[in-house]
């Protein structure tokens, strides 16, 4: 008698544990869900490449004028580093693959360090520029050339725009594939690495013109008051963004939804499947940047096989996958409902 192969052992044939949570072979390639990841870690590169230089810049001129504004755009920009490597460092973490003591994967570290990243925003940024802005009112105390701030913010201008307008073009690509605004799609995305990129970038753009503008009040008036204004609105501006993105970390966090476009269509890819009669619950979460869950209850005619259910639930995940890559999990449960009665217009309202 010849042997059984290894290919054709029971545990191979029908696999179990993360193997048999293993998405069907859909249409599409694994490359439609690597491409925006690798754009987000070279946006976050440049981004952080740049604000490094620009730091050490602005710290040497604002030292060298004795401008607040300048030394808290110099604090803007450390922090602004320090999270480009927290950033980096989530979505690293963030694409660890799923094993068994995190069968779901490892998306949510990559919103913790996203979350932290926004904190040290607001702790290191916000703080010191609202802090150093207070104090340069109080005191009035400046001293040194204004020249070299004026050519720091020039070169720094340059710099950030570059930056902004690389994570300006991946937001505009990647809401041309949602087929929505770059606004819509800044407030729906899940990947919180690209957001916080392009916010920063802008709060960096609008700090520098509020320096630019203290520098130049503080040189028309002879009143260091402007320059600690400027400063504080500097502080105020990050604090803002801060806000903004630990708002959006937590909400993915907790478990987030998918948008309500996309729960719709989830939903109407389930109803369109022949044996199918309601979709009474349908719950959808993010997992991470790329990662969807998807769990349903389904009522199937009453008259189907167990065979039948089986065909029509891989079937389902194949339409589903097919038409988003980014489902990674798709469980239905077989219930009893009405005709009709399907849950829609669920999700986050964009």
């Amino acid at each position: 008698m010849g042997r059984v192969s290894p290919a054709q052992t029971p545990d191979e044939q029908f696999p179990v544990g993360l193997a048999a949570a293993e998405p069907l072979n859909p249409i599409d390639s694994p490359q439609q869900s690597e491409q925006p990841e690798n754009e987000s870690v070279g946006t976050v590169v440049v981004a952080g490449a740049a604000n490094l230089g620009i730091a050490a810049a602005k710290l040497v001129a604002g030292l060298i004028s004795g401008s607040a504004a300048m030394i808290s755009e110099a604090a803007h920009s450390l922090a602004d580093t320090i999270t480009e490597v927290f950033l980096f460092v989530a979505l690293r973490r963030g694409a660890q693959p799923a094993d068994e003591e995190h069968p779901f994967g490892y998306g949510k570290e990559g919103y913790v360090w996203a979350f932290i990243a926004a904190i040290f925003t607001f702790v290191g940024g916000a703080g010191f520029s609202i802090y150093h802005g207070v104090m340069t009112i109080i005191d009035g105390e400046h001293s040194g050339d204004f020249l070299w701030s004026y050519v720091v913010l020039v070169v720094s201008f340059v710099a950030e725009g570059t930056s902004f307008l690389r994570a300006r073009r991946q937001v505009a690509g990647e809401s041309m594939r949602w087929g929505i605004s770059p606004w819509r799609f800044l407030r729906l995305t899940p990947d919180t690495t690209v957001k916080a990129v392009y916010f920063e970038d802008s709060a960096a753009l609008i700090g520098l013109i509020l320096a630019g503008a203290g520098l130049g009040l503080t040189q028309l008036t002879g009143d260091e008051m402007w320059d600690g204004i400027a400063s504080v609105a500097i502080g105020v501006l990050l604090f803002l963004v801060a806000m903004i993105l630990a708002k959006s970390n937590a909400s993915l966090l907790v478990g987030r939804a998918v948008p309500r476009q996309v729960h719709n269509l989830i939903a109407q890819d389930l109803n369109s499947i022949p044996i199918v009669v309601a979709v009474p619950t349908l719950l959808t979460m993010q997992l991470g940047p790329g990662d969807i869950l998807v769990a349903a209850k389904v009522d199937f005619v009453d008259e189907c096989t167990g065979a039948d259910i089986e065909a029509a639930s891989d079937e389902a995940e194949r339409r589903l996958r097919a038409r988003f890559p980014g489902i990674r999990y798709v469980f239905l449960d077989p219930t009893r409902g009405m005709a009709g009665r399907n849950h829609i217009d669920g999700g986050i309202d964009g």
